[in-house]
């Protein structure tokens, strides 16, 4: 049976390797420059930045949803954003991601919050179907901007 708790500072290690297995399989492994001291601030700080729940099964962990809140103007509430959803290979098509799907849902529901958003790589088909098979819309229309490195020094005025 696979039990969802909420991540606690001991796991900060498990969890940075599998933000680094995350980025292997989306083909970007030189991408990640978090380290272990930076997430635990974040999750675990004076001031947090994000959440995570851990999958596991007989103390092993299978997989992590690390996940933050945003805000709707028009909706006037926050909403829950999951930033990554990773599960082992080994663990893989066994509910694993299901089951961290819905217990994010229950905590986006038992918080007052009116949305529950995340981005999936247009590559990625297994996932863009199993997302849709939990009752996910794709947002058409809409396209997710970015600026970062240079560029954001430069759009602050700090080039």
């Amino acid at each position: 049976m696979t039990e969802i708790r909420f991540a606690t500072p001991a796991d900060v290690p498990t969890i940075m390797r599998f933000v680094r297995e995350l980025a292997e399989f989306e083909r970007e492994p030189d991408k990640v420059v978090a380290t272990e001291e930076l997430l635990h601030k974040a999750m675990f700080g004076d001031r947090p930045d994000a959440e995570a729940v851990i999958a596991e099964r007989d103390g092993e962990p299978l997989g992590m949803a690390l996940f933050f809140h945003n805000f709707s103007t028009w909706t006037g509430w926050r909403g829950l954003y999951l930033e990554d959803l990773y599960v082992t290979p080994e663990a893989r098509g066994q509910g694993v991601g299901a089951a961290l799907l819905r217990h994010l849902a229950r905590v986006a529901v038992e918080r007052g919050c009116t949305r529950f958003e995340w981005s999936v790589l247009d590559w990625n088909e297994k996932a863009i179907a199993f997302y849709k098979s939990m009752g996910a819309e794709a947002m058409d229309g809409w396209t997710v901007n970015r600026v970062s490195g240079d560029a954001l020094a430069r759009l602050a005025g700090r080039d």
